[in-house]
């Protein structure tokens, strides 16, 4: 090539001006202060002179030309690619005399190529006239004519006189020096660059033109040599060099560091003084990365000196000394955290020469690939044998070759169908055999109950693996013949494309076997019902987890006899600790299969899975994929925008053109669907410029003309026009006809090549030979921006590689920038190891568990996180995760670590109220909020937001302003070039006022939620994505609010944030007319009239069809009203109140339905809201949801009853209020008036528990009734009334806690009755079969062996016959059977014997069955009056507040009467009480076989309380 020779005219320099030279340094060191990082205000600054103090005119033009510039470019490019194009834009127009429409025509295509498609005439014009019109204004703008001198170029901000006259150098000027390829080139090593983007002229000392030379510490050298030699520092080059790098490693900003960098550099070098801040990060990276190879080896050195030894020696010392060496050490110590904070703690003050060795040495295979820069720069450590490395114009390509197929070994051999279980092939209809994957894993899955972890390529058939584990676990549930459905499989799919596509494939494949297979995800909910006649759950993670979380569905979930999860390697992703939060709190009982990629720290992966690595564990390599792959990874380095858009585009064009050359076809994924169509656009026209159309023609096809007639009757119009070139297009938004033509176009071969989405490689199995990712940055709302395509998505793109059937092999290439090309390198050739993410969401896991009763202390949540992928990868690579080697050393099982991780999320949650944490005992006790947040999926930090932003009163923009706040959300950015759009939504669709403006963040996303409401329409593509983000999660937050005031007792807050659920849910605004939520149904213009109109549903209610007609002056309107107001729920309250003591009401509530029921709107059921509130204290006391299926909307009124509260003073009224879950305005009203409520008594009697000696046994005077107990005195209670129930003839109330001894209590009262009346009978009645049973088992074994008594039951299993009834002595019945008897009580003889009756939990008369015990005890006390034989009644209940009403109505005197408080018990109990929405029968809590085993759900301690509930 050609090389410029020195030239001598810089010895005839200018004399040095100092007062020039501090003035320039001055200028210098202001432009680096006022030098920031980018933000929205650098596009206004470049584009408008003086921007702060332009006119309002010049303002509006520049948002005018931001919108124009927009809506060119349709929104999609990133914000600095935008900045790129309104610059490029702007220097177009920015001359005053221009002839708009030539300049369009001559610039046109430039412009196309930078933006990469064609663009509407209208839309140029438009941009050109507010260029032009903006640079107009910033000339007649008073405020900067006088500054204004005229801007050729924007890409700097100033160019000096002649920069742009070519300059040719002089042929006695240069040399030819030969490159490596042979080709020639011209460096001029000494003309100027000229810089971009406002950076000043450099010496060409410091920077080349047209390649930018590598920055690195041997730059650094020869550059702070070159200033030694010129006189400007005292210093030598090295010390120089050290004490720049110090400079450049501390942690002040680029601004204050540049005064100094000045002085030790000298005056005259400022360029490199900005050349060394401007490229400060390279050099840092430089020198850590040498200190990093220095610091190895002087650890590999030492002998890893701080690892343990042994036998070291011992050294004897005084204690002066030993204080001295504890100083010296202390001194040592803070010297060195001095160090630290220079960056320089390493390196002798001697030593750059070894720091730029360092530097420069290269790890194994670094000079392979390049590495790229940013946090996923890594180098590559090994490539496969054959790989190749091309480096083109620009860009760097390498060709990993395809592997070659394993060979098969000699005792393998493949799995026939026919050799399965007859059911099970029914399930492979169609195949003849097993792959070799799956018939290596078949008998591990088939015959056995073994975990199973299997490692495989994309493509190899890991569905079927699955197949085969569910096949085992239907064949474990045949009983002679017949298959019981009593089991659940859980597939755990990574996206719910996939999740449909398995359902559809499972669905069908099982339908012989008449197993239901259905899906559960955000997309498709399922009924209770549903899902208790499905044997096979489809579902992602999130709604699994949540499932998990809930403890309502621990029934259904203790039921899961398989767990399949399908791409086990998205533990390395963000939703990676979603599955660890699955695994650990799956049951030991269930089978988990895991199918996974081949990922390299398989066996880490497999101990997580707990698969036993001898039996359950299998890794194939990509040898074992079906159809080999090729790969190619082709980085673009290319810095300029329209450069590298062009570059992208050709590179792309080539690897297509050269697929299809060869007869192959291609897809080429894009990642936004309007690129789809600009892809496919830009395919065919350079095409066409290149002449190759008819490589992908089909028209000599001979179904062409039938297929052309097929395409020419879709609507979308430019799926036609590509079709007759060979292109074709696919993507989520076509219609479904559309995307099913094109795919069977493509898998016909009358498409060449498809554009297409990555919706395409997950919902639909469509092989291509040749498949091309164009570019790897995707927008993602989640993290508020542009992001890198994920290594799920690329693998399973990569699967769609090469057809089974027709090809050899697959290839697979990438098109991604040169930074992130070691990144995939690594990941798609399984050497990047799969890490846990789950220590970023500790905090909300930890939470669910305690919500759901399964961690209850500090020593269990250890144990659980002992289960998880993060403890096994922390103890693997400690300082991947914070934990230093010293722990390590001190702590090699750390448990230590363990510990502070769970203390300090157990202190976070405390600290939000999510938990409380006794640090003492280490015991965690859950809140209401927890379970809340736990079961709607809150992340910690939105619930930190809530405790301060929510309050008891709060209005509309305050609500919506406080959801903005959520750390859902916190990732939205706003974006300068969104403001016009967001401000117009803003003036449109949202009638609430946005805090911040479209500005602000918070105001971007409050007006986003107004306008999903409103159901706006936006045009720029980031925006609608945002909004789509944010609409995911907005009805779930807004349920969790809702229940947060709800739990609080907050009536104003609770039923408007209610109200904004609905209206999230229906997009209409609660102010809006109610019957807008038919607007399917009602004419949008009926609609309108009735809002203007003001008319209400109670008055239209009231009015007559022709009524309404008139009213909205369309008289066939009125029947249409008419007939959907009766369709609006709507129900009548009534109720009857009762008070149970003085501050407790009873209240049944009868609930009457008034609206017909139809099913397109009301579905299966109707929930609704019902509350008991205080309007004077702004308090709800009650709240339940309330089920109205369709069966009981046709049926008669429903009742249900609960009690409330009530205080003196006492309010004048409360509020029973029913609002219906779903739709806005459903609400009735009735109202409970305290003006002529009457109260019990104020004071409750209680009896005493007295001081007394506890009687022995023996005071019984009877040693065979002392043999009937065990113990040898009576407690303190039967002691107490000992003498009234064996003593004395009285009736007794005895109302005491449970556990006081009540039975022995009755028994006291029998045998007085033995002594006194033997030939007489003792009646027990008991409320419930269980206590009958009770009783029974234990008289039998005392009263009737030991005392000879004759015992009979009575229940509706046990009818004893006539004899046994006149003989028995003890007669134990239910009351309902005693009613029966008693009723024909002259003609029994046996009933008028009966001369002792006791009523065992006698408190239950208050219940429903308590009119029965009424009777039979009203009919026994008439009994003893008609035949003069009197009857003891004894009760038995807990304690009561109305005692002495029981007692009268008993017979009781004062006597008899004791009513112990609740407290009284002979052994104290300690009652914590912890709610639970887990609703059951009581009856259920009685039954004898029942049994709570603790710690079934695999390390888990189950707390449950039951809760009894009354519907009728």
């Amino acid at each position: 090539m050609l090389t410029q020779l020195p030239r001598l005219t810089n010895s005839l320099r200018d004399h040095f001006d100092v007062d020039r030279a501090y003035l320039q340094r001055k200028e210098i060191l202001r432009i680096i202060k006022s030098r920031r990082l980018r933000d929205d205000l650098v596009l206004a600054r470049r584009l408008v002179h003086r921007w702060d103090d332009v006119s309002s005119d010049v303002r509006l033009a520049y948002k005018q030309f931001l919108g124009s510039v927009r809506e060119l470019t349709d929104g999609e490019f990133s914000s600095d690619e935008f900045e790129e194009v309104a610059m490029f834009i702007y220097g177009l127009f920015n001359v005053p005399d221009i002839d708009i429409k030539r300049r369009i025509f001559e610039k046109k295509g430039e412009l196309q190529k930078l933006v990469g498609y064609s663009v509407q005439d209208s839309s140029l014009q438009k941009v050109a006239e507010s260029a032009h019109r903006l640079y107009m204004l910033q000339r007649d703008d008073p405020e900067t004519a006088s500054t204004w001198t005229g801007i050729a170029d924007r890409h700097c901000e100033a160019i000096e006189f002649g920069s742009d006259i070519a300059f040719k150098v002089p042929a006695r000027f240069l040399v030819d020096v030969p490159l490596e390829n042979g080709a020639t080139s011209v460096v001029d090593s000494f003309v100027s660059v000229i810089p971009h983007e406002g950076q000043h002229l450099m010496n060409g000392q410091y920077a080349l033109n047209g390649e930018r030379e590598v920055v690195s510490l041997r730059w650094l050298k020869d550059a702070c040599e070159g200033i030694v030699k010129q006189g400007s520092s005292p210093l030598s080059g090295d010390d120089l060099a050290l004490a720049l790098c110090r400079l450049l490693l501390s942690n002040k900003a680029g601004d204050e560091i540049a005064g100094d960098l000045l002085d030790l550099v000298g005056d005259g070098a400022f360029e490199l003084v900005q050349y060394l801040l401007l490229h400060r990060k390279e050099l840092v990276d430089t020198i850590q990365y040498g200190l990093f190879i220095l610091k190895s080896e002087k650890m590999a050195s030492n002998g890893q000196a701080r690892m343990p030894s042994y036998g070291t020696q011992v050294t004897v010392q005084t204690e002066s000394e030993r204080q001295m060496d504890k100083l010296r050490r202390k001194e040592e110590k803070r010297h060195k955290r001095g160090m630290d904070q220079e960056g320089m703690q390493d390196i002798p003050a001697d030593s750059f020469a070894s720091l730029l060795i360092a530097s420069e040495k290269k790890q194994p295979f670094d000079d392979l690939i390049g590495t790229g820069q940013g946090p996923n720069s890594f180098s590559v450590s090994a490539l496969p044998q054959g790989t190749t490395r091309f480096h083109g114009s620009n860009y760097e390509e390498v060709r990993i070759p395809p592997t070659a197929t394993a060979p098969i070994r000699l005792d393998e051999k493949l799995i026939e169908i026919s050799e399965l279980d007859d059911f099970a092939q029914a399930a492979f209809r169609g195949y003849k055999s097993l792959n070799r994957i799956q018939s290596r894993i078949f008998y591990p899955t088939y015959y056995s109950n073994e975990n199973i972890l299997v490692c495989a390529p994309t493509g190899a058939g890991k569905t079927n693996i699955a197949m085969i584990s569910v096949l085992h676990e239907i064949k474990q549930h045949f009983r002679d013949g017949i298959l019981r459905k009593e089991f659940k499989i859980v597939y755990v799919a990574p996206m719910k494309a996939l999740a449909a596509e398995v359902t559809s494939t499972f669905s069908q494949r099982l339908s012989p076997l008449n197993l239901v297979v259905k899906e559960l995800t955000g997309d498709m909910q399922l009924s209770r019902n549903e899902l208790e006649q499905t044997q096979m759950i489809v579902t992602t993670p999130e709604k699994w987890d949540v499932i998990t979380r809930k403890s309502s569905d621990m029934s259904m979930s203790m039921l899961v006899k398989l767990l399949i999860i399908d791409e086990v390697h998205l533990l390395n992703d963000d939703r990676g600790s979603v599955i660890e939060a699955l695994v650990e709190s799956t049951q030991s009982m269930i089978r988990i299969v895991g199918l996974s990629a081949t990922l390299p720290n398989y066996l880490e992966v497999a101990q997580f899975l707990r698969v036993n690595a001898e039996t359950g564990l299998f890794f194939f390599d990509s040898s074992y994929r079906p159809v080999p792959l090729a790969q190619q990874y082709i980085g673009i380095s290319e810095k300029d925008f329209a450069k590298r858009n062009e570059l992208f585009n050709k590179i792309c064009y080539d690897k297509v053109v050269e697929s299809v050359k060869q007869g192959h076809q291609a897809m080429v994924f894009v990642h936004s669907r309007k690129d789809t169509g600009k892809v496919a656009r830009m395919l065919l026209e350079s095409a066409q410029f290149a002449g190759q159309l008819e490589f992908f023609s089909n028209e000599d096809d001979p179904q062409f003309s039938l297929v052309k007639k097929e395409v020419g009757k879709s609507r979308n119009r430019e799926l036609v026009q590509l079709f007759d070139f060979g292109f074709g297009i696919h993507h989520a938004g076509m219609l479904r006809a559309d995307r099913g033509l094109t795919e069977r176009l493509f898998s016909a071969g009358h498409l060449k090549v498809l554009v297409c989405t990555a919706t395409l490689a997950w919902g639909v199995n469509l092989p291509a030979h040749t498949v091309v990712i164009k570019g790897t940055q995707l927008y993602d709302p989640k993290v508020g921006g542009w992001r890198d395509l994920g290594m799920l998505d690329v693998m399973q793109i990569f699967g769609r590689a090469g057809r089974p059937q027709f090809d050899k092999s697959g290839e697979g290439i990438i098109i991604t920038s040169h930074d992130k090309l070691a990144y995939y390198l690594r990941l798609l050739t399984s050497q990047l190891p799969i890490e846990s993410q789950f220590i970023s969401s500790l905090k909300d896991n930890l939470n669910a568990e305690v919500a759901l009763g399964t961690v209850t202390n500090v020593k269990e949540a250890c144990a659980w996180l002992g289960y998880t992928y993060l403890f096994i990868r922390m103890k693997t690579n400690p300082l991947a995760y914070g934990v230093a080697w010293d722990e390590v050393i001190a702590d090699p099982s750390l448990s230590s670590k363990q510990r502070s991780l769970i203390v300090d999320a157990a202190r976070s949650l405390d600290k939000a109220k999510m938990m409380r944490f006794d640090e003492k005992s280490g015991n965690f006790y859950c809140t209401e909020l927890g379970r809340i947040a736990s079961h709607f999926y809150l992340q910690y930090s939105s619930v930190e937001t809530y405790n301060e932003m929510l309050r008891r009163h709060m209005s509309e923009s305050e609500l919506i302003n406080m959801v903005a706040h959520s750390s859902e959300f916190e990732n939205i950015i706003v974006r300068e070039e969104e403001q016009e759009e967001l401000e117009k939504l803003s003036k449109v669709f949202c009638p609430l006022e946005v805090k911040g403006g479209p500005s602000d963040k918070h105001g971007k996303i409050s007006i986003l939620i107004q306008v999903h409401i409103s159901r706006g329409s936006m045009d720029s593509f980031s925006l609608i994505s945002d909004a789509a983000y944010i609409s995911a999660s907005l009805g779930r937050i807004m349920r969790a609010l809702f229940e947060i005031c709800l739990r609080r007792g907050w009536c104003e807050t609770s039923f408007l944030i209610l109200d904004y659920c609905k209206a999230v849910d229906r997009q209409i605004w609660p102010q809006q007319h109610p019957l807008r939520q038919f607007d399917k149904d009602v004419p949008s213009e009926v609609l309108k009239k009735l809002e203007e109109k003001g008319a209400d549903l109670d008055h239209l209610l009231e009015m007559e069809e022709k009524d309404i007609g008139v009213l909205i002056r369309y008289v066939p309107g009125g029947k249409v009203v008419k007939q959907y107001l009766s369709y609006f729920p709507n129900i009548i309250l009534s109720a009857n109140v009762s008070p149970i003591t003085r501050t407790v009401l009873k209240v049944d509530v009868l609930i009457t339905p008034d609206f017909v029921w139809k099913d397109r709107f009301h579905g299966a059921s109707e929930r609704w809201w019902f509350s008991v509130e205080d309007s004077e204290n702004d308090h709800i006391y009650h709240s339940e949801l309330f089920t109205l299926t369709k069966k009981m909307a046709m049926g008669e009124y429903q009742k249900i009853s609960f009690t409330v509260p009530i205080f003196e003073p006492h309010p004048p009224q409360y509020y029973i209020r029913a609002v219906s879950d779903s739709w806005l305005h459903a609400e009735s009203i009735y109202t409970v008036s305290f003006n002529n409520l009457t109260l019990p008594e104020t004071q409750t009697s209680h009896t005493e528990l007295l001081d007394l000696k506890p009687l022995p046994v023996s005071c019984l005077g009877n040693q065979t009734y002392d043999n009937l107990y065990k113990f040898s005195h009576f407690n303190p209670i039967q002691t107490q009334i000992f003498h009234v129930l064996y003593h004395t003839e009285s009736n007794v109330l005895l109302g005491a806690p449970t556990g006081s001894g009540k039975t022995v209590s009755a028994e006291l009262a029998m045998l007085h009755l033995f002594n006194t009346q033997p030939d007489m009978k003792v009646v027990y009645i008991a409320p419930l079969k269980a206590l009958v049973r009770e009783r029974m088992i234990d008289w039998r074994k005392r009263l009737v062996s030991q005392l000879g008594k004759k015992m009979v039951e009575m229940t509706g299993d046990f009818t004893p016959d006539i004899m046994a009834l006149l003989s028995a002595d003890i007669i134990i019945s239910t009351p309902e059977k005693w009613d029966g008897i008693s009723r024909s009580w002259h003609s029994r003889t046996y009933v008028m014997k009966v001369g002792l009756m006791i009523l065992d939990e006698i408190h239950l008369i208050g219940t429903d069955r308590g009119p029965i015990l009424e009777v039979i005890v009203s009919r026994m006390r008439y009994i003893s009056s008609q035949t003069a034989r009197s009857i003891r009644f004894i009760g038995l209940s807990t304690a009561l507040a109305n005692a002495r009403d029981l007692a009268d109505w008993l017979g009781v005197g004062e006597v008899g009467l004791f009513n112990f408080k609740p407290s009284v018990r002979p052994v104290p109990l300690e009652v914590h009480i912890q709610a639970s929405s887990l609703v059951m029968n009581f009856s259920f809590l009685c039954k004898p076989p029942l049994k709570l085993y603790v710690g079934v759900v695999d390390r888990r301690l189950i707390n449950v309380v039951w809760v009894k509930r009354n519907v009728k």
